[in-house]
Order: C-alpha cells, then sequence, then structure tokens
C-alpha cells in the first residue's frame, strides 16, 4: 500500500492516482483504483478511466493541454502550489507518473516504475519525458509538441497534505529507507489515530517530534527490554520514521492527548516488536 514499484508493465496509471492521493491524506489501494477505473492488462488506464476513478474517491482529475514547454511548466508550478498533485503521462504517452511537489527548479515526482520511486528531477529531464510529438493534422507536415496534465483536484474537506521537500525526497531515495517507504501508508494511518493536524488555530498542541523528545527514550527503553530480541538502533528507526511521516504531514498531539499518545505509540511499537522478533515466555502460562 505504501510507496513502491508497481508489479507489472500495466498497473502505472492506478498507482499514480494512489500516490496523488496519499499526498492529499487519503489512503485507497492501488487495486482498488484498478478496478474502479477498468484497468486492463493491454490497454492500460487512459485519463478517462482515471478521471471516473478519481470521481469516486471524491476527487477532480481535470486536463489541462498546452503546446508551449514554458505554459505547461507555469500550469504544472500553480497546481503544485495550490496543494494539488498532478498526474504527467510520460515516455510517449506510455506511462503515468504524479508530480507532487517543486523546490528550487527541481521537480519531485513518483514513478512506478522506478526503484526508489521517489524521484528528483531537473525541468529539462522532466520536460523530455513529458512532451508527446505528433504530426499536425491542419499541416502533415509539420510535427506538434503537447503536454498534457492532469491536476488532482479534491472534492472532499482535506484534513492534512504531504509536503514533499528536496531533502525528504532525497531521504526517502535511501536505500535503507526502502521498506519505510513501502510501509508509509500504515505509518501515516498508525499516527492519524494519535493526532490531529496542525490548525493556524492550534495553540494548546505539540509536535510529535516535541513529544518524542520528551518520551522517547522512557518508550526505547521499555520496548527494549521487553522479552525478545529487538535493539534499541532498531526501535530508534521505526521512531525516527514516526516522527519523518509526521513531519511531512504537520501531525501535531493535542497537551490533553499526551498520555495517550504515548500509550499508544508503546502499544504500537510492541505488537510490531513482537511480529518481527517475537517475544519469549511471558509471567508464565497462567
Amino acid at each position: 500500500m505504501g510507496l513502491y514499484p508497481q508489479p507489472n508493465k500495466w498497473q502505472c496509471g492506478p498507482f499514480a492516482l494512489k500516490y496523488a492521493l496519499i499526498m492529499l491524506g487519503r489512503i485507497v489501494d492501488e487495486n482498488r483504483i484498478s478496478h474502479i477505473a477498468g484497468t486492463h492488462w493491454w490497454t492500460g488506464t487512459d485519463e478517462i478511466k482515471l478521471a471516473r476513478a478519481a470521481k469516486v474517491c471524491d476527487c477532480e482529475m481535470k486536463v489541462i493541454r498546452r503546446k508551449d514547454s514554458q505554459r505547461a511548466k507555469r500550469e504544472l508550478v500553480k497546481s503544485l502550489k495550490r496543494g494539488y498533485p498532478a498526474l504527467l503521462c510520460v515516455d510517449g504517452w506510455n506511462h503515468w507518473i504524479t508530480v507532487v511537489g517543486m523546490e528550487r527548479d527541481k521537480f519531485i515526482s513518483i514513478d512506478s516504475r522506478k526503484a526508489p520511486v521517489v524521484c528528483v528531477d531537473t525541468w529539462r529531464k522532466l520536460r523530455k519525458r513529458w512532451v508527446y510529438t505528433e504530426r499536425d493534422t491542419e499541416d502533415p507536415t509539420q510535427m506538434r509538441k503537447l503536454y498534457d496534465l492532469h491536476p488532482v483536484i479534491p472534492r472532499f474537506r482535506v484534513r492534512t497534505k504531504a509536503h514533499f521537500s528536496l531533502k525528504r525526497a532525497r531521504y526517502l531515495r535511501r536505500p535503507e529507507n526502502k521498506i519505510f517507504a513501502t510501509f508509509w501508508d500504515e505509518y501515516f494511518t498508525d499516527l492519524s489515530h494519535v493526532c490531529v493536524p496542525r490548525t493556524p488555530r492550534a495553540e494548546k498542541v505539540i509536535s510529535v517530534r516535541e513529544l518524542l523528545r520528551r518520551h522517547g527514550g522512557m518508550i526505547l527503553s521499555q520496548i527494549a527490554f521487553w522479552h525478545g530480541t529487538v535493539t534499541r538502533a532498531q526501535v530508534r528507526k521505526i521512531l525516527r520514521n514516526m516522527k519523518f511521516v509526521a513531519d511531512t504531514y504537520d501531525l501535531v498531539v493535542r497537551k490533553e492527548d499526551e498520555n495517550r499518545a504515548v500509550t499508544a505509540i508503546t502499544a504500537n511499537l510492541a505488537l510490531w516488536a513482537a511480529s518481527k522478533f517475537g517475544i519469549g515466555d511471558v509471567y508464565g502460562n497462567g
């Protein structure tokens, strides 16, 4: 369910829409999107099918066509600034990717054909993949260039959006973070039950980073002390992943829920440790 490559050659469209929805804080399985869209192993998924699936997921997938690369770039940047991820059909209209951010003229995209799927490209490289060249129907002696853009605009009340900076994108591209990216959805879903999105008027809240600064040592010691073989470094890695996801979505904890959040995170980590490493006999068999 997380940020990982597609398992076949024809499911890029549903993966691209899934990634756009993840950016908008909504988790939808790519197989469900494939079913709604009517994705076929031979023909894949066109923009009409993806728009239908987006509508079922309470979004509008617009179609914007530009024939000039700079105008296309301006439309893409405008969409990203408004907080709308954009689907692009690239590589000669044979593959879908999701552009999720821009910083210092570098574009951050998620490409299910690649590993790691989080990509950072220059405008020149993205433009080369994005352009589609065809013969001009009005003048067959000429060729025309097309840039089709498909912003995904939510029709539901967005509680929180992912903010992918270059630093975060490059962090997720590291080989040691492959598993973390794969389970991105689980981290986000678990944190959503503990945290709330930060709002402009939020006052009596603390960040997950601050929460773990206060209580992370106790959580780490308790889980590592537990009756299994999990190490402090392994627990520390999971806590670091939680902070990363919470920072990406700007999730915070209400001060009155501080103890509850500590308990919930500790319980989640205990279940993770038991499922991953097993445990020894605890308190006998009763």
